[in-house]
């Protein structure tokens, strides 16, 4: 098959994007695709067709890295879709998004492909625009009856009152933990909602409970639930760093919990996957407190992909490779066009 690699892109999540880009790029190449990896933000700078575009910008391996230091896109006048990605992707077979944060995860970008009758990897505009808002994914989960920490919504920094402490402050459409702060007293109050607030696109806070617990995240493929993985940061929480920089967590997976528990988090994993619409793959992450009550914290229409990424290492668990994942990515979501 002929299969763009989209990642990139201009979102504060683009290194993780093009790393998990980098890493789906060469499992498809080792599967005998026709593989392009292409930055959504610059795409290429000409194109006659797909075969042309392939002869003069492939390579036979890609790799990248991600970095300590989270992009930064303030003062960028860059358009969000750079030149020939949609004259690209539509010569393909199918585009696969991998795709972390801004308009690659948010619908905007699967809407437009719908537009131009695009086939792409993963879930719908709908379903990713309700899973990216973590508002409107949190109140689904309270109008379903599932288990989700307290919240309040912040839009004015300068006008928050009543603020129950200690906190998690987070934006509403970030993804990777990035913005996120955990305020224990009322004098770090303040620093944390202007940092949350510098990676909100929407101008609106989500501050929540703080939850005291273990950190589970549980992957759906297809149809089924992959088994829990625990997350243990060596130190702090589970943030931007300790998410992507090399034996800063430890991933336990399955996770070394009572079978109820670990039933009950795949159940509730798929019964989110089902109400937000989603579909082909997700992930839910989860906290767990000391009396074994479950939260879900958020879901994941686009969860990272490198092989050391927890969608994967789930998928391992069961005896699922990453380059046979990619490759059901690509099955899976060819199936909704034909």
């Amino acid at each position: 098959m002929k299969i763009v690699v989209l990642a990139g892109g201009k979102s504060n999540e683009r290194e993780v994007s093009m790393t998990s880009g980098s890493k789906i790029a060469n499992a498809l190449i080792s599967n005998g695709h026709h593989v392009l990896l292409m930055d959504l933000l610059t795409g290429f700078s000409d194109f006659d067709n797909f075969d042309a575009t392939y002869e003069k910008y492939h390579t036979d391996y890609y790799e990248y890295k991600v970095s300590e230091e989270v992009p930064d896109f303030e003062n960028s006048l860059d358009k969000e879709i750079g030149r020939n990605v949609l004259e690209i992707c539509s010569s393909a077979d199918i585009t696969f998004f991998a795709l972390h944060g801004g308009i690659g995860e948010n619908g905007k970008l699967q809407a437009i492909f719908d537009i131009n009758n695009i086939r792409y990897t993963g879930s719908d505009y709908k379903s990713s625009l309700l899973a990216m808002d973590k508002l409107i994914s949190k109140e689904l989960m309270r109008f379903h009856n599932l288990p989700t920490a307290e919240w309040q919504t912040i839009s004015d920094i300068e006008g928050y009152r009543d603020i129950r402490l200690p906190a998690v402050v987070k934006p509403i459409d970030s993804g990777s933990s990035i913005g996120i702060s955990i305020v224990e007293n009322a004098q770090d109050l303040r620093n944390a909602l202007e940092e949350a607030m510098k990676y909100s696109n929407t101008a609106k806070l989500l501050v929540e409970e703080k939850i005291v617990g273990r950190e589970f995240s549980v992957g759906v493929l297809g149809d089924q639930a992959l088994p829990a993985i625990e997350l243990i940061p060596k130190s702090g929480f589970y943030d931007y760093q300790n998410k992507y920089q090399k034996s800063r967590t430890d991933e336990i997976v399955p996770a070394n919990i009572e079978e109820g528990l670990h039933d009950q988090m795949k159940e509730l994993a798929l019964k989110v996957h089902e109400i937000l619409g989603l579909s082909v793959y997700s992930r839910t992450d989860f906290l767990v407190n000391n009396q074994n009550q479950i939260f879900m914290i958020e879901v994941n229409s686009l969860p990272g992909m490198t092989p050391t990424s927890l969608l994967p290492q789930e998928a391992h668990a069961v005896g699922i490779n990453f380059n046979d994942l990619c490759e059901f990515i690509v099955d899976e979501s060819m199936k909704k066009y034909f």
